[in-house]
């Protein structure tokens, strides 16, 4: 455990980051997970409009840093690529 003023100060700060960038990690799940309980269920309207609502919250999270760049590209591509998948599935 921390002994000095600063370092306790510091371990205090640390927990209060810890937990906001959970809770914002958190949310980040629950908008990908709205899409994906969308695309389960075959409904390309709600899977759209999940998929608009999440993208900027993707987006935002890795602007903060809250996840990587990459991350939040490859999970907006797939979320992409499985709705428009299920568009032509129910064109065809």
């Amino acid at each position: 455990m921390a002994n000095s003023p600063s370092a306790k100060k510091r371990a205090i700060q640390a927990e209060k980051r810890r937990s906001h960038n959970a809770s914002l990690r958190s949310m980040v799940r629950t908008y990908i997970k709205n899409v994906v309980k969308a695309i389960d269920a075959k409904d390309l309207e709600k899977a759209r409009t999940a998929y608009t609502a999440a993208v900027p919250v993707i987006d935002r999270m890795a602007d903060k840093g809250i996840i990587h760049k990459n991350k939040a590209a490859r999970h907006k591509s797939r979320l992409n690529g499985h709705i428009k998948a299920l568009g032509e599935a129910a064109a065809a």
